[in-house]
């Protein structure tokens, strides 16, 4: 399997356990609220209902930002290949490697380190529309872009 392939199946396996993950919490605060009954003594019973629907809030707030990961995962095609690093892109620089997707943090393939990166990062943003060759400047560091793919 190609690399760019095995890094958009991590990517996509990150946003499943996070969906997931929020899946049981929104499950956890709805078994909560069906069981908080009116037999509690009042003002706290209102204050523990009170405690779950913010925390509910919180929770769909998160869901509807995964589902936005979800989303423009769903517009990279890995089979495709550019010389000019756009979304889907693989980078590989003097400093580390990217591919340019949804923010997942650092992914491994055959030990080799890649950061799944937003294109609304600040590394991201410096990257589009840079082929190889180019050499920019992050962090007070000038890179050089190696390879893409």
């Amino acid at each position: 399997m190609k690399i760019k392939e095995q890094l958009y199946n991590q990517c996509a396996l990150f946003v499943e356990e996070k969906l997931q993950t929020i899946k049981n919490k929104i499950q956890e605060i709805q078994e909560s609220l069906t069981s908080e009954t009116k037999s509690s003594a009042g003002d706290k019973h209102e204050t523990g209902r009170a405690m779950l629907q913010l925390e509910r809030e919180k929770i769909g707030q998160q869901l509807a930002g995964t589902q936005k990961l979800k989303e423009v995962l769903s517009k990279v095609d890995a089979s495709k290949t550019s010389k000019t690093i756009s979304l889907g892109s693989v980078i590989y620089t003097t400093q580390n490697n990217y591919f340019v997707a949804i923010s997942a943090g650092e992914l491994k393939i055959d030990n080799i380190s890649f950061y799944a990166i937003s294109a609304n990062t600040p590394i991201g943003k410096l990257l589009l529309g840079k082929t190889v060759g180019d050499v920019f400047s992050f962090r007070e560091q000038a890179i050089k872009i190696k390879k893409v793919f």
